[in-house]
């Protein structure tokens, strides 16, 4: 069958219009993603719905790529000089601020192992504090699971060598027993043959051996 061909205009009807722009704006961002990974491009995209809602894109920042655009707007970037001027800016901004957000974590760190704690307000101790007690709780639980494990281990270690203790027991057992079955038989066989010869003497007839 030959696949009727969509007539491009506003659609009319309220919910499949949704359902087509939902449709579409993700067919269009998977578009932007494969080009960007294909081809190593930077790509940005911005779409706003009928009733305002905002969607976008970026195979990077979406702000660097915007300080792009208006750089690439307000003057001639045709020159090779100046484009590679542009990305030498940006590498250090970006730097900048990777440096930034580097020294706040380790600040970050270093509160939370107690030092550097002067100049902290009552607000952001208690924020610490609650950290730390959610840190400290998700250890317990951990370690808890952990003690549980290392328990049934060595449970089910206990078990098993308790049954191989009965089960060798059983088997020195069951040994004595037929020990005294073997000694008894040859008892009473020996018993027997001495009977046998006193019969044989008394008849005068030849032991048999």
């Amino acid at each position: 069958m030959v696949r009727q061909k969509i007539q491009i205009k506003k659609i009319d009807n309220l919910t499949a219009r949704q359902v087509t722009f939902s449709k579409r704006r993700r067919g269009l961002f998977k578009k932007a993603q494969e080009l960007s990974t294909l081809c190593d491009a930077d790509i940005g995209l911005i779409v706003f719905s009928a009733t305002g809602k905002l969607f976008e894109y970026s195979s990077s920042s979406m702000m660097q790529l915007i300080d792009k655009h208006k750089v690439h707007s307000d003057r001639d970037m045709d020159s090779p000089d100046q484009l590679q001027s542009f990305n030498l800016q940006s590498e250090k901004k970006n730097y900048g601020i990777l440096s930034r957000e580097f020294a706040e974590k380790n600040r970050e760190l270093r509160q939370l192992n107690g030092e550097e704690l002067q100049g902290l307000g009552l607000e952001e101790l208690m924020k610490l504090e609650k950290i730390v007690e959610g840190g400290i709780s998700r250890v317990m639980k951990i370690k808890e699971a952990q003690l549980q494990e290392e328990n049934s281990q060595l449970k089910k270690q206990s078990e098993q060598a308790r049954l191989n203790e009965v089960e060798g027991h059983n088997a020195i057992e069951g040994g004595h027993s037929a020990d005294s079955i073997t000694t008894n038989h040859s008892l009473v066989n020996g018993h027997l043959d001495y009977i046998d010869s006193v019969t044989s003497l008394k008849l005068g007839l030849p032991i048999p051996y």
